[in-house]
């Protein structure tokens, strides 16, 4: 029989759209379970401030009733404007090994973003490349630590089959941080001379006052990042989500801000969060009836963590800030449970990046790729 896509338009579809993942990969052993409630709070329009600057379609396909994939298809205005691109984004893939599903989907995602006026297809992104990104192409044996998707051998196949362009590669790096000896003397010696010589420290960020510190996050990310692959601004908007969020998984011993002595300038950040996916296993994907108290020994349960983002603003990156960073990263792991983790997504194409992670005695353990097709021509 064949294959039907149609638009999200019911309660009922939502639904589907959420736990197809729960039936495609609920008895591997690896994927992680999202809280369902979470999920539908990030794909409401009215709670995620994504849909600020942005519209979204979801689909979902369907052999004899049967729902055997999902894709969304998304225009992120803000990343258009500022790139200059008429680029539109797909995301939220997850499909049974089945080719036809795969096509039917991409080609329902692309008509969509046509009828937008979109030149280029891509993706996956859920929706923004600071959300789960990428198709995973290494490391399937691994669990996805936080933010991180997790695919079967089988979607990188299919992805390839139909016609999708590698456009970029995403790495994750593992570090096993208690272990000093390890780390490239220079980095020790860079991260000794931070304060006397250039007059930076680095202080922990303040729960109370996270939404104000998510100022300096998005002053430094928004210089620090502005030239890599993908890049959009942080709006104050998206700051706000985005306090609400951290909120959650806050640990001052990871939360850390550079800055300048004599003006408190904010020169760099590094946001490293303890894994709630460790507790997200235990918990299902409910709340209830016995989540909640899961949540609550997270502290007892989490024994690593995800440096999400360590940036440096371009006229400090000589001082030895992000080496400043990774010795606090090592000492916090002599002070908490928590003594390894991953570090990114980090592209392919940063070498200054992926040479430090090799400097600290990092180990490459995933890869993610995220893939394009061109809608004209």
């Amino acid at each position: 029989m064949p294959v039907g896509v149609r638009a999200v338009e019911s309660q009922r579809d939502l639904r589907a759209f959420i736990e197809l993942p729960f039936r495609l990969h609920g008895t591997d052993g690896v994927w992680v379970p999202p809280l369902r409630l979470e999920r539908r709070l990030f794909l409401s329009k009215r709670f995620n401030a994504f849909f600020e600057h942005a519209e979204a379609e979801l689909f979902l396909a369907r052999r004899e009733g049967r729902v055997v994939g999902r894709i969304s298809a998304q225009v992120d205005h803000a990343f258009n404007a500022y790139q200059e691109n008429r680029w539109g984004m797909f995301g939220f893939l997850e499909l049974e090994e089945d080719e036809e599903a795969l096509e039917a989907l991409l080609e329902a995602a692309a008509g969509w973003l046509r009828g937008r006026g979109r030149d280029r297809m891509v993706g996956p992104m859920d929706f923004t490349m600071n959300d789960e990104s990428g198709v995973l192409v290494e490391g399937f044996e691994r669990e996805p630590l936080i933010k991180q998707p997790w695919h079967p051998p089988y979607y990188q196949r299919l992805c390839e089959q139909a016609g999708l362009e590698q456009a970029v590669d995403l790495l994750m790096w593992e570090l096993h941080i208690t272990d000093r000896s390890k780390i490239v003397p220079a980095i020790v010696e860079l991260a000794a001379k931070l304060e006397p010589e250039h007059g930076i420290r680095i202080r922990k960020m303040s729960r109370r006052h996270l939404r104000r510190e998510l100022d300096l996050f998005g002053e430094t990310y928004n210089e620090a990042w502005k030239d890599n692959w993908g890049f959009v601004p942080y709006s104050d908007r998206d700051l706000d989500h985005y306090a609400q969020e951290l909120q959650l998984v806050y640990d001052r011993n990871w939360f850390m801000v550079a800055e300048k002595l004599d003006s408190g300038e904010s020169v760099g950040i590094a946001i490293t969060v303890p894994d709630i996916n460790q507790v997200l296993r235990r918990m299902k994907g409910r709340i209830l009836p016995f989540g909640w108290w899961h949540f609550l020994r997270r502290r007892q349960i989490i024994d690593r963590v995800r440096v999400g983002f360590l940036g440096v603003k371009p006229q400090y990156q000589h001082t030895g800030v992000a080496a400043g960073f990774y010795i606090e990263n090592f000492d916090m792991a002599i002070e908490t449970p928590q003594k390894w983790g991953e570090m990114g997504w980090i592209l392919e194409s940063n070498e200054a990046m992926n040479r430090g992670m090799e400097g600290m005695g990092g180990r490459l353990v995933k890869r993610y790729r995220v893939y394009e097709r061109a809608l004209v021509g």
